[in-house]
């Protein structure tokens, strides 16, 4: 017998807003991703404590909608850490950022140093940019080829 995860409870006494409706939507579609996965007992007994602890949590419209956030980043870090399971486009996002920090600059000041001109820096930030999307595609394409990528997004 497979173990489930619990569903995220209706929240009607809040009146919840857009805001807040898009993030319950948005956790309600990582928890379906989860549910079309065969994970491990121990895996859903941890995910289903997160959702429990949401479930009973008595705040705000705004405390609320933080946990949601907080909670979905705590899930997908779990799954990421422990089983190497990512959302779509992951390393992608990642190694957007890195690649404009780690390669962009030094080639952006590279440039700026050999041709006098230091506003060459944002030339290298995009060249940077370029090879950082390429490197996390490259990822998410071997994550997804190797059944470790989950059919969701996230919109964090």
């Amino acid at each position: 017998q497979i173990m489930n995860l619990k569903p995220l409870l209706e929240r009607t006494h809040l009146n919840p807003g857009k805001r807040t409706l898009g993030k319950v939507q948005n956790f309600r579609e990582l928890l379906q991703a989860l549910e079309e996965r065969e994970l491990p007992d121990a895996v859903t007994e941890a995910l289903n404590l997160k959702i429990d602890a949401l479930n009973e949590m008595r705040g705000t419209e705004k405390e609320y909608r933080k946990a949601l956030v907080n909670t979905e980043y705590k899930i997908l870090k779990f799954l990421e850490k422990e089983h190497k399971i990512v959302p779509k486009n992951h390393y992608q996002k990642t190694w957007m950022a890195l690649g404009m920090a780690v390669f962009g600059i030094p080639i952006g000041v590279a440039m700026g140093s050999a041709l006098g001109n230091m506003g060459f820096i944002g030339a290298g930030i995009g060249v940077g940019l370029a090879i950082g999307i390429a490197v996390g595609a490259g990822m998410d394409k071997k994550a997804r080829d190797e059944g470790r990528q989950l059919e969701f997004e996230a919109r964090i």
